[in-house]
């Protein structure tokens, strides 16, 4: 890793100090990021015994949170400094006012305002805070996609990375917090695109953002585990089952039913919906299985009937010990609940309508949603942490 730790302002004394290294690593998925944000509350309240009680934080546990989407902007709440118990507060509100819908003659640009999410955005982070180390708590990842270049944008606060360098014009430390959790999670169809210059002196360097959930990480889990530790990306941290872990929280697995051969083909603006939610779908169980193969899984949902959940085990089927390590790169923790109506009712939750709380503007599901993730919340144990505990 740099050595440059002038720039890491009062960061630097957390960081140059040995692992092991701990990854929170959030889910996109529209308003469902509601559910993950009841299921923090009880990881908060686990991790706080013994680390300080009502002044603990999930940012001084964990040294790296990233989010896609609704995952960027509770991970850069949570990167700042803010309880959960403020953000599950904010982010009620907030939920409420962006999915605000345009005029009818409008829908063909996109559902929902901007200016709702746009002022809530500047409201909780600042106008004008932007990524430098001072302004946050722990290193922050948020995906965005940027589609003027056609490719993934990950934008880290690591102030070693490559295109971190305060003396160059194009740092993108220097970007306004608020905007890039707005690019984050500037789904198309919902919302309009995010434009940033991303060199202020330099109008060629102006990009248009969309939603990091049209990415392959819509779950980052896996992304941020290769910035963490290849050298490339100037952390270089330690890998090991005691020296990595990651626990990676879902939305709400909702794969989207295919259409029928009586009827197959769909309107567009349905047919647009439906895409992207599939695409975030995918993406998210294809970076979960990478985790699940590289690092080593004490806790995670089915993956299907092949595969089953691959958490390491005996011949008889007995879960191994985390005592016993396996050589893998890190220790990985998968929370997440199948929305389908087979999931709720394995959660206790018949009367919760599947279709309603799938959907990822579905304000008038908000309370199904915050009852779901107190299910979830109680998968979570500090038993999955093992050494980490």
């Amino acid at each position: 890793m740099s050595n440059d730790w002038d720039n890491w302002n009062h960061l630097a004394a957390r960081y140059q100090q040995p692992g092991p290294r701990k990854i929170l690593a959030l889910d996109g998925g529209g308003i469902r990021g509601l559910m993950t944000v009841k299921a923090l509350l009880r990881l908060e309240e686990i991790l706080a015994k013994g680390r300080g009680g009502s002044d603990f934080r999930l940012c001084n546990y964990f040294d790296y949170i990233g989010g896609t989407s609704t995952g960027a902007i509770i991970a850069a709440a949570l990167a700042t400094g803010m309880s959960v118990s403020d953000l599950l507060v904010f982010y009620q509100d907030f939920g409420r006012q962006a999915f605000t819908k345009r005029n009818f003659f409008q829908r063909w640009k996109s559902l929902y305002e901007n200016g709702e999410l746009e002022q809530k955005l500047k409201q909780v982070f600042g106008e004008h805070t932007d990524l430098s180390p001072e302004n946050l708590q722990t290193l922050l990842l948020v995906v965005t996609r940027n589609k003027t270049s056609d490719s993934a944008w990950p934008i880290s606060s690591n102030p070693s990375a490559l295109f971190n360098d305060p003396a160059s014009s194009n740092c993108n430390l220097r970007i306004p917090l608020w905007r890039i959790v707005r690019a984050s999670a500037a789904a198309p169809v919902y919302f309009p695109p995010e434009v940033i210059r991303v060199d202020p002196s330099d109008p060629e360097q102006d990009f248009v953002f969309v939603d990091g959930g049209t990415t392959p990480y819509n779950n980052p889990a896996f992304l941020m585990y290769r910035m963490a530790t290849h050298p490339a990306y100037r952390l270089g941290w330690d890998t090991g089952e005691d020296k990595l872990l990651i626990v990676s929280m879902g939305t709400g697995a909702a794969p989207v039913a295919g259409t029928g051969s009586e009827d197959p083909e769909q309107n567009l603006a349905s047919s647009a919906v439906n895409t992207l939610a599939a695409v975030m779908n995918q993406a998210q169980v294809d970076q979960d299985m990478n985790c699940r193969t590289v690092g080593r899984c004490s806790y995670g949902p089915w993956l299907d009937l092949e595969v089953g959940d691959l958490v390491p085990g005996d011949e008889q089927g007995e879960k191994l010990s985390l005592d016993q390590n396996l050589g893998r790169q890190f220790l990985y923790i998968r929370y997440d609940v199948e929305l389908s109506r087979n999931g709720l009712d394995d959660l206790g939750l018949p009367d919760v309508d599947p279709q309603l709380v799938s959907k990822l503007d579905s304000t008038e599901g908000m309370d199904d949603l915050l009852r779901i993730g107190g299910k979830l919340a109680e998968r979570i144990s500090k038993e999955h942490l093992g050494p980490f505990a």
